[in-house]
C-alpha cells in the first residue's frame, strides 16, 4: 500500500468521492464524519472493492476540541497519515443579524479551526517522513464577499489564503498543500445550507461530486497549489478581480437570493 489517507466529511458528496479515489489509488483510508452508519457502509464497500484497510471514526469536528481528540485516537491505534483531506464543512443561508450565534460558531469551528488544527497536528509527521499531501476543500465562494452567507464565504477565503501560504512554506519539503475550489456541486450542501431555490444553483452549471473530486485528487497528487474544476468556475476569480469590489459583492448577493416561483 502507498500509505494512509484521512478524509473528513467522508460520508457523502465530494468527501465520499475523494475517499473512493484514495482507496482506488492504493491508500488505506481513515473515514471521518458524524454518521457512523454511513461510514461503516462506505468502509465495507472500499475494502471489498479495493482490498484496502478502512478505519472509521465518527466525530463532529464542529465541536471544540474535536480535532485534537481525533488525532489522539489516531495515535492510540496507531495510524500515521500520509494524505490529509480536509473536506468537512457547511454553510447557512440567511441574514447575519438574524443568524444563530451557535450555528455560526460551529461553522467557524468546522470550516476553519478544525481544518487548521488537523493540519498543524498531522503535518510534522509528514515532514519527518519527507513526504505527504494535504488537500483543503474551499469553494469559489472564497473569491468574493457573500451577503446572506457572510460567515461561510469568509471561512472559505481563510482556507484559500491559509492553503496557499502553507504551500509556499512547504516548498522543497516533499509535502504539498493544495486547495480545491469547487463551484456549485450536487451534494447535500445546498439542502443543509437552505439553498435549494437560490439563484446560484439555478443560474450556474452545477457539477457532480465525482468529477470535482477527481480534479482535486489529480491536482493534489501533482502538487498543484490550487484547483478550480470547470471552465465557468475558473473564470469566476478572473471576473471578480476585473470587477469593482462594490459590483462583485452585489452580484454575489444576487446569486444567494431565491428564485421567485
Amino acid at each position: 500500500m502507498k500509505g494512509r489517507a484521512l478524509v473528513t466529511g467522508a460520508s457523502s458528496g465530494i468527501g465520499l468521492e475523494l475517499a473512493r479515489l484514495c482507496a482506488a489509488d492504493g491508500y488505506d483510508v481513515v473515514l471521518v464524519a458524524r454518521r457512523q452508519e454511513q461510514l461503516d457502509t462506505l468502509a465495507k464497500d472500499l475494502t471489498a472493492r479495493q482490498g484496502v484497510r478502512c478505519d472509521t471514526i465518527a466525530a463532529d469536528l464542529g465541536a471544540p476540541g474535536a480535532a485534537v481528540n481525533l488525532v489522539r485516537q489516531l495515535e492510540q491505534r496507531p495510524l500515521a497519515v500520509d494524505v490529509l483531506v480536509n473536506n468537512a464543512g457547511f454553510g447557512v443561508l440567511g441574514r447575519f443579524a438574524q443568524s444563530d450565534v451557535e450555528r455560526a460558531r460551529s461553522m467557524i469551528q468546522l470550516n476553519v479551526t478544525a481544518l487548521t488544527e488537523l493540519t498543524r497536528l498531522l503535518l510534522p509527521g509528514m515532514l519527518a517522513r519527507g513526504h505527504g499531501r494535504i488537500l483543503n476543500v474551499a469553494s469559489t465562494a472564497a473569491f468574493a464577499p457573500g451577503p446572506f452567507m457572510a460567515v461561510y464565504y469568509a471561512t472559505k477565503a481563510y482556507v484559500v489564503s491559509f492553503s496557499e501560504a502553507l504551500g509556499e512554506e512547504l516548498r522543497g519539503s516533499g509535502v504539498t498543500s493544495t486547495v480545491l475550489c469547487p463551484g456549485p456541486t450536487r451534494t447535500e450542501f445546498q439542502e443543509v445550507a437552505g439553498m435549494g431555490r437560490a439563484r446560484l444553483f439555478k443560474s450556474f452549471v452545477v457539477m457532480d461530486a465525482e468529477p470535482v473530486a477527481r480534479a482535486g485528487y489529480r491536482g493534489m497528487m501533482a502538487g498543484k497549489r490550487m484547483v478550480v474544476p470547470g471552465l465557468m468556475n475558473r473564470l469566476t476569480p478572473l471576473m471578480i478581480r476585473l470587477s469593482p469590489r462594490g459590483i462583485a459583492v452585489r452580484v454575489s448577493k444576487l446569486f444567494q437570493q431565491a428564485v421567485k416561483a
